[in-house]
């Protein structure tokens, strides 16, 4: 069933009608409804175009927090195959909520890593809503260093709210794992790829998401703090949520402004959660596009140095 946020509301409105007379012609053969659902289902397309058209960052925000938004999970079922996940870091335990293992897109062998949120009770439960604890990071570093040993290059899809901020992973040295998955990511010598698929927040994010390009879904987020995070620091009051996300500029259209981004990756009108199939057609394309041109004549200096440049690079333009 359709989950609807409240700025759907028109759109919820005319498929409820469509349903009902859906329903109305399945008891009563005799009743024509097809010419009624034509008009009906036209009308709900172009209000969805035009309520998506015109979405503020805090809707945005939402969208990119739909519970039917495509995870991880289904990015590595629709374009991975031989995917071979891999578990534990060696160290302490496994971490549920950065997934990490190798697989072949299009073919080609790959690293894949990544949050995974959930998408029911028990599976949010499981992997903490794509929070991970020191354990995930320490997982991704010793992932990124076999793909580093067989030059396979590495995608990251990034789906966080944040690391866990819990006691037991703060005592286990949360910051520490964080900034080693960071330094990892910067200092491969194969390339690397991330993909802001839904949230991309904080220091949880950017651990997988150091890479020779970063590219974004139309209406995720990438941020250094949640908007309630935000609004609760500068206003101490977390209903203002709204209010920080306007001004965060926490788009992909403003970060592709500031260069913090490389590019973005289309949503049709509706949003990922509504179109999984063509949402996963142009990460496809997007992905393709990216193994065809690295490492290209780069070697693993070279490729090291593009991604050092392109960090350093970010925010020169506007200094």
């Amino acid at each position: 069933m359709q989950t609807y946020l409240d700025f759907e509301k028109p759109v919820a409105d005319l498929e409820g009608k469509i349903a009902e007379l859906k329903s109305l012609a399945s008891s009563d053969q005799a009743v024509s409804i097809d010419e009624e659902v034509a008009r009906l289902s036209a009308r709900a397309e172009e209000a969805l175009v035009d309520i998506y058209r015109r979405l503020t960052p805090w809707q945005k925000t939402q969208v990119a927090r739909h519970p039917q938004r495509p995870h991880f999970s289904d990015y590595v079922q629709g374009l991975i195959t031989e995917w071979t996940p891999l578990a534990g870091d060696r160290k302490f335990a496994e971490d549920s909520a950065l997934q990490a293992g190798f697989g072949r897109f299009n073919g080609q062998p790959v690293a894949i890593l990544g949050q995974e949120k959930g998408s029911s009770t028990e599976t949010r439960l499981k992997h903490n809503f794509g929070m991970a604890r020191p354990e995930g990071y320490r997982k991704a570093v010793r992932i990124m260093e076999m793909a580093n040993r067989f030059d396979i290059p590495v995608i990251s899809f990034v789906d966080t709210a944040g690391a866990f901020p819990g006691i037991d992973a703060e005592e286990r040295g949360q910051a520490e794992a964080i900034a080693r998955s960071t330094e990892k990511s910067l200092e491969l010598g194969v390339p690397n790829l991330a993909i802001i698929i839904g949230e991309g927040g904080s220091g949880g994010a950017i651990a997988i998401a150091t890479a020779n390009r970063v590219l974004m879904l139309e209406n995720a987020i990438y941020s250094v703090i949640s908007p309630e995070a935000g609004a609760s620091i500068l206003w101490r009051d977390a209903a203002k949520a709204q209010d920080a996300a306007n001004n965060m500029k926490i788009t992909a259209a403003d970060l592709l402004g500031f260069g913090v981004i490389d590019g973005i990756i289309p949503e049709p009108p509706g949003g990922a959660h509504r179109h999984h199939d063509e949402v996963m057609v142009a990460t496809s394309r997007a992905m393709t596009q990216f193994l065809a041109e690295f490492p290209g004549s780069r070697n693993r200096l070279e490729i090291r140095e593009h991604r050092r440049e392109k960090f350093l690079a970010i925010g020169s333009a506007l200094s």
